[in-house]
């Protein structure tokens, strides 16, 4: 990335700690569902939700990253594209767009595959994370645990667009 390349990231929080993914990976937000329970071989996989007549995966974030359990109720369900198709991740709340120039991400200082970088956003540290280390498997699950594109690109929360279509 050049110094001039400017990124969008959609901020959300799990417990105290801010995450975010880029804007163009997040298909929409939505108001938690309870998944479905499934059995399913990764931990990480909460169950599944019908979206728009599609049968989506829904994964525990704290879980795919390691994260000890959180009492509470989750409040939104972030639809990202990965490469077997869409996935929801369970998240505590979205909170913001970002705008973040290349040069406010810095590589994380630890090896973390899941982590593509940090961004400093002021004095926050915003973790940003690599959605095909994340998701990169679910290519291989069952046909009917992965589901196909649900709109286009544009990132909407709760039904409203917060990003141009890519």
């Amino acid at each position: 990335m050049s110094a001039n390349h400017v990124q969008q990231l959609v901020a959300f929080t799990l417990g105290a700690e801010e995450y975010a993914l880029p804007i163009d990976e997040v298909q929409e937000i939505i108001r938690y569902t309870p998944p479905r329970s499934v059995a399913a071989t990764d931990d990480a996989v909460r169950g599944v939700i019908a979206l728009r007549g599609k049968i989506v995966p829904v994964h525990d974030l704290d879980r795919q990253l390691g994260l000890p359990s959180r009492d509470g109720e989750p409040t939104k369900i972030v639809m990202v594209e990965s490469a077997g198709g869409h996935v929801g991740i369970v998240v505590d709340d979205v909170t913001e767009v970002l705008t973040v120039d290349a040069s406010q991400i810095e590589p994380a200082p630890m090896s973390a595959a899941a982590v593509a970088g940090i961004a400093q956003v002021g004095d926050r540290l915003v973790v940003v994370l690599d959605t095909a280390a994340l998701f990169g498997d679910v290519a291989d699950a069952p046909h009917d645990a992965v589901a196909t594109p649900v709109n286009g690109s544009a990132a909407n929360v709760d039904g409203v667009a917060v990003g141009a279509a890519a």
